[in-house]
């Protein structure tokens, strides 16, 4: 093998084809972009100084994402924990102050999509799920992942946690047990597979179409009424269809918009121009996702945050003559 020889090409090579999987693991583990960047980037690195001594006894696959879900383990233990604002803070009623944005690196972060992922992969990466992953310990959350979403069975996710079956096995009914009680009984997928894509794609221009024409009462009709609105990293949330609906009359509407659909974490989502009243530029101002229940929306998490924004492959501006 050209790679165990040396040859820093041949490598690449080989990893290339597991980058994206691994990528979406450390994500997974991580609950962030930039912090999944340099678990892998440590994990390839490691690999690559330890593939001499890699002996075959389990397949390529398993033995990077063992030392991927070691690295995010350890990045894991040095790096605070990312949470959502409305683990964090208790939501608001009023509109007029939305409090300072709290720039530490604590926020979870959404994820672009993955054209190419499966709909297990979708699953796993979900938002709802990706933010309970982030509450059980590093152990629970890496055997949970390795045997439900990466399918490994118990034998071999503790031989990448050098471990006992057993140990698996009651690590990951607690992991179970906590995750539930944090994410909605349907996945996202599971929504918008009951949904079709045609209805999907109908409530997507709908919401578009209230929300550039600042129609409260079009995006009443588009709500669930225990509806979410978060935004990170400003604390501010609103919980309940009137609460969100007021933040819209009094705060969001103030303002022309233009939003351009996206999909980030298997889920519909926004790229949000808000238009600058000094030269009349719609400028980037929110990747926002949709959480969808029973074909309404029960969660709108947006994300104002510029450097994550940068992480997608969206425009910074949008023309106001863009039809």
């Amino acid at each position: 093998m050209r790679a165990r020889g040396g040859d820093e090409l041949a490598f690449g090579e080989l990893v290339d084809g597991y980058r994206k999987e691994l990528s979406a693991h450390c994500y997974r583990m991580l609950g962030s972009l930039h912090d999944a960047e340099d678990a892998l980037q440590e994990s390839l690195l490691s690999a690559w100084r330890g593939l001499k001594s890699f002996e075959g006894r389990s397949s390529l696959r398993t033995w990077l994402y063992r030392i991927c879900t070691n690295a995010c383990i350890r990045l894991g233990s040095q790096r605070p924990k990312k949470l959502l604002t409305t683990d964090q803070f208790p939501s608001r009623e009023q509109t007029t102050d939305l409090g300072e944005p709290i720039l530490e690196p604590m926020w979870l972060e959404p994820c672009p999509d993955d054209p190419a992922a499966s709909y297990l992969q979708r699953e796993g990466v979900e938002l709802a799920f990706v933010a309970a992953l982030q509450h059980l310990p590093s152990t629970q959350r890496a055997v949970l992942i390795l045997r439900e979403v990466l399918e490994y069975s118990a034998a071999e996710v503790a031989e990448i946690l050098e471990t006992t079956p057993q140990s698996v096995n009651s690590a990951l009914q607690r992991a179970r047990k906590a995750v539930e009680e944090r994410v909605p009984p349907v996945s996202q997928q599971a929504e918008l597979a009951a949904l079709g894509e045609e209805r999907l794609k109908e409530l997507v221009e709908a919401f578009v179409t209230a929300w550039e024409r600042a129609d409260v009462d079009a995006i009443t009709e588009l709500l669930a009424e225990d509806v979410r609105m978060s935004m990170p990293p400003l604390p501010a949330w609103f919980d309940g269809r009137e609460a969100v609906l007021r933040f819209f009359g009094e705060r969001v509407f103030e303002t022309p918009w233009r939003l351009v659909p996206l999909r980030a974490n298997g889920q519909p989502g926004f790229a949000c121009y808000m238009q600058d009243p000094a030269d009349g530029v719609f400028r980037l101002g929110a990747i926002n996702l949709l959480h969808l229940r029973d074909g309404r929306i029960s969660w709108i998490s947006g994300f104002l945050d510029p450097a994550l924004h940068r992480r997608f492959d969206v425009p910074e501006t949008f023309s106001a003559g863009t039809d």
